[in-house]
C-alpha cells in the first residue's frame, strides 16, 4: 500500500533521477564520441555518419547511465532531507529507516527487470548497428573466411577439421572429417577438396573415405551422403558476439559451442553477466540508501562524488572477475556475480549503521 510517505519521497526522487539520468548519458556520449574521433578524423568519417553512430549509442549510454542515475539520485534526496530534518518527524513516529525508504527499493528492483527487457530489446539491435556501421566507416570489416577451424560434434565422436570456411557461399574447403566410436576408436576419416552445403546435408567434391577393412585400412571413393548435417553457423560460432544477441539466441550460442567442442567459457561468462548487470539497478539502491544520511553538508557534491566512486569500484571490481572468468581462471558465474554479492553486502553492512 503507498502512503503518503511513500508518495513524497518517490516526487522527491524522480526529478534528481531525470537529471542525474540526462547528465550522465550526455557524459557518456561525449567520452564514447572523443574516444573514437581521431580514428573519425583519419578516416575522413562524415559528420552525419557520425551523428548516427552517437545516435545509436544512445540506448547503451542509458543502460549504463541508470544504475549511476539511481545511485546518486537516492542517495541526494535521502542526504537532503536529513539535511533538512524532515525525517525527523518519520522517526519520532516510530517508522523503521528501512520501511521508509521501501519506495526507492521498489523503484530500484522495477529497473532491474526493465534494464534486462530493454537491454535485450533496444540495446542489443542498435549496439550492433553502431558496430556495424563503424566497421564499414573505419574499414573493420571481418573476413568472409575463416581458417584452420576445428570442431567436435556429436559429443566427440566426429571431429571436423577445415583449411577454410566460405560464411557466404556456405562452402568448406579441404575438409578432413574424424568418426570414432563411443570408447573412441577410429572407425573412419573422409578428406575431400570442397564440401558445399545443400541446406540439409554436405555435398563433397572429390572425396575418399578410409575405413579399417580385415585389419588393413582402405580407401575408396566417398559419395556424398545426408548424414553429416551439422550447420554452417556451427563452424563460424567465433564470428558471433554475445553482447550482439538477444538472450534465447545468446543461449543457444553457449549450448552449440559446447555441443561442438568450442571454446565456450568466454560465451557463458558473458551470458551471465547478462543477468547480473540487470541486477545493478537494486544493488546501487540499497548501497546508496544506506549512503543517504551519511551527508548533511555540501549534499549535492558528496552525493556525486560518492555514486561516481562507488560506480567506478563496481565497474573495476566487475571487469576485473570478468577477464578472469572469461580466461578460464574463476567459474564464469562467479565472474559475473561476485561484484554484485559483494556491494548487497556492503550495502547492508552500511545500511545496519545508517541514521534512524
Amino acid at each position: 500500500m503507498i502512503t503518503i510517505l511513500d508518495r513524497y519521497l518517490i516526487r522527491q526522487f524522480l526529478p534528481i533521477f531525470a537529471v542525474a539520468l540526462a547528465m550522465f548519458m550526455f557524459l557518456l556520449l561525449l567520452i564514447d564520441l572523443f574516444t573514437n574521433l581521431v580514428r573519425y578524423l583519419n578516416y575522413e568519417v562524415p559528420f552525419a555518419q557520425i551523428i548516427t553512430m552517437s545516435l545509436y549509442y544512445i540506448p547503451k549510454s542509458f543502460s549504463y547511465a541508470l544504475p549511476i542515475s539511481l545511485l546518486f539520485a537516492a542517495a541526494y534526496t535521502l542526504g537532503d532531507l536529513y539535511a533538512k530534518n524532515e525525517l525527523v518527524s518519520v522517526f519520532a513516529s516510530g517508522i523503521p529507516f528501512w520501511r521508509f525508504s521501501t519506495s526507492l527499493l521498489v523503484i530500484g528492483f522495477a529497473a532491474s527487470i526493465f534494464s534486462f527487457v530493454f537491454d535485450d530489446i533496444i540495446v542489443i539491435p542498435t549496439l550492433k548497428m553502431k558496430n556495424d556501421l563503424s566497421k564499414i566507416l573505419l574499414h573493420q570489416q571481418r573476413s568472409e573466411f575463416q581458417a584452420d577451424i576445428v570442431v567436435k560434434a556429436r559429443n566427440g565422436r566426429l571431429i571436423y577439421a577445415v583449411d577454410y570456411f566460405d560464411t557466404v557461399n556456405q562452402n568448406l574447403y579441404n575438409v578432413s572429417i574424424v568418426e570414432q566410436d563411443d570408447t573412441g576408436a577410429f572407425v573412419s576419416l573422409i578428406r575431400a577438396q570442397r564440401a558445399s552445403w545443400n541446406g540439409e546435408y554436405w555435398e563433397f567434391m572429390n572425396a575418399v573415405i578410409y575405413e579399417w577393412n580385415e585389419g588393413f585400412l582402405q580407401y575408396h571413393n566417398f559419395e556424398s551422403s545426408d548424414e553429416y548435417w551439422e550447420e554452417p553457423d556451427t563452424f563460424r560460432r567465433n564470428l558471433v558476439n554475445v553482447e550482439e544477441l538477444h538472450f534465447q539466441d545468446a543461449r543457444l550460442l553457449v549450448k552449440d559451442l559446447k555441443v561442438a567442442g568450442l571454446p565456450f567459457v568466454h560465451a557463458l561468462a558473458d551470458f551471465h553477466h547478462r543477468f547480473s548487470f540487470a541486477t545493478v539497478s537494486f544493488v546501487v539502491t540499497i548501497l546508496s540508501i544506506s549512503m543517504g544520511g551519511r551527508f548533511r553538508k555540501n549534499i549535492l557534491l558528496m552525493s556525486l562524488l560518492s555514486s561516481l566512486l562507488a560506480a567506478v569500484a563496481f565497474y573495476v571490481m566487475e571487469m576485473i572477475t570478468m577477464m578472469m572468468a572469461r580466461l578460464g581462471y574463476i567459474p564464469p558465474m562467479t565472474g559475473a556475480w561476485f561484484p554484485v554479492f559483494t556491494f548487497v553486502i556492503a550495502g547492508l553492512l552500511l545500511l545496519k549503521t545508517a541514521k534512524t
